[in-house]
């Protein structure tokens, strides 16, 4: 196959209005049907196993298996869609979701979910082909204002398709996935009647498989001068969210016997506490604090939020906690802003993508250290406190990620006055 050898659709002008809103629609589809599956997959998991500590370990499993095959499949999709297009590689990506929906709605053993989900992780690349497409139609002026509409699509579609799969579970717990292979299924046709090509052949490099390791992206932001000890917060801070997300059903189900109704609205949420302080707030208080005292508040408040979550004994306990944690949402944004001032113009780019393999490392690690922990505490009753286990560990990384920070901010602030009289 040649770099010609392509769907008949032609590639489109940069800054063209009609792709961007085709990606936008194409994203918010695709972030539903993954959003449909979150609060129901546990309790399909439990259907094919005999107890909670059984249901913990295989759906640790199971998130691995996607989050693993992700994180070593979408490096290679990523350079594939530089030799050939974004195009196609879209394609693939709502091929594989299909498949894995519909596998995992029908899946009559645990093992065909692992299966399932190894398969979907595999050719889902979908929101790195989206940001390089994105960039190839947007001018530079542009970029930041249509990723920003982009990472709206992506919280639109979290944000209800939680409460849609818990309504649906509710009444089956097939019936999400049915949905969500739907919907992927759309994407596929939209995608192959409309959806037209970003990058020209003229722009397309020959593919490089070196650029496809995932562990070099992480050497790369090592060893980016400036970086330090964040390298270490970025770590530590993502580890606890993903941590987070791989035991939030199920914790909810054995503390506060949550069905996915429930849990689907508690993500609810988190969604739109998360997306109202990105989208109001966030602005508001960068002219206000400085990103490394905004930092510095986000880590300590989300500290204290995990710590309240592994205490809460009712369940709108964790909503107060959910709504009082507002400055830990603005971690990830402040945390961006100062590892992108560490690099130069022309890193920016790849410094990014090096923080975006950080998080999907983390995103593999996460499920083997969750189920461990929840598994061991399954069985005592719902009011001990030792059920707050995960949530304890995730406090601790966060206080961790609190002191990496001060250390760093600290031994800057010190090298400055050195730097001036040298100077």
């Amino acid at each position: 196959m040649t770099a010609r050898a392509m769907p008949p659709n032609p590639p489109i002008a940069a800054g063209r209005p009609a792709a961007m809103r085709f990606i936008m629609l194409t994203v918010l589809i695709d972030m539903l049907g993954v959003g449909l599956i979150v609060p129901v997959l546990p309790a399909l998991v439990g259907q094919f196993t005999a107890n909670p500590a059984e249901q913990t370990y295989w759906y640790g499993a199971v998130v691995f298996s996607f989050a693993l095959a992700s994180f070593l499949g979408a490096p290679i999709l990523g350079a594939l869609s530089d030799r050939f297009g974004r195009r196609p590689i879209l394609l693939i990506g709502f091929c594989g979701m299909t498949i894995n929906f519909f596998m995992t709605a029908m899946a009559t053993g645990v093992w065909m979910l692992v299966v399932s989900r190894i398969f979907g992780g595999g050719m889902q690349a979908n929101a790195a082909v989206a940001n390089a497409y994105v960039a190839d139609i947007s001018p530079p002026e542009q970029r930041a204002k249509r990723f920003g509409m982009l990472g709206a699509m992506f919280g639109i579609g979290f944000i209800l398709g939680p409460v849609i799969g818990g309504l649906l579970g509710g009444i089956d717990l097939q019936l999400p996935f049915f949905v969500a292979g739907g919907l992927a299924l759309a994407n596929l046709v939209y995608g192959l009647l409309v959806l037209p090509e970003s990058l020209p052949p003229e722009r397309r490099r020959a593919l490089q498989w070196a650029r496809a390791n995932p562990l070099t992206a992480l050497q790369d932001l090592a060893r980016l001068k400036g970086v330090g000890l964040l390298f270490g917060v970025l770590a530590c801070t993502a580890l606890a969210q993903f941590v987070l997300y791989s035991t939030w059903v199920l914790y909810g189900t054995f503390r506060f016997d949550w069905g996915p109704t429930e849990n689907g609205w508690s993500l609810f949420a988190v969604g739109v506490v998360s997306a109202t302080v990105q989208g109001v707030l966030l602005g508001r208080l960068l002219k206000r604090f400085p990103a490394q005292r905004l930092a510095v508040m986000g880590l300590a408040s989300s500290t204290l939020a995990f710590i309240g979550f592994g205490l809460a004994t009712q369940g709108w306990m964790m909503y107060v906690v959910i709504v009082a944690n507002v400055l830990g949402n603005t971690v990830a944004a402040s945390m961006n802003s100062l590892i992108s001032s560490a690099a130069d113009a022309t890193q920016q780019g790849q410094t990014m993508g090096s923080v975006s393999a950080l998080n999907s490392l983390m995103a593999v690690l996460a499920p083997m250290l969750a189920a461990p922990l929840l598994g061991v505490v399954s069985h005592l009753p719902a009011g001990d406190w030792r059920m707050g286990m995960p949530m304890f560990f995730c406090a601790a990384l966060q206080a961790t990620a609190l002191l990496f920070a001060l250390t760093h901010f600290n031994k800057t602030r010190r090298a400055r006055p050195a730097s001036s009289a040298a100077a």
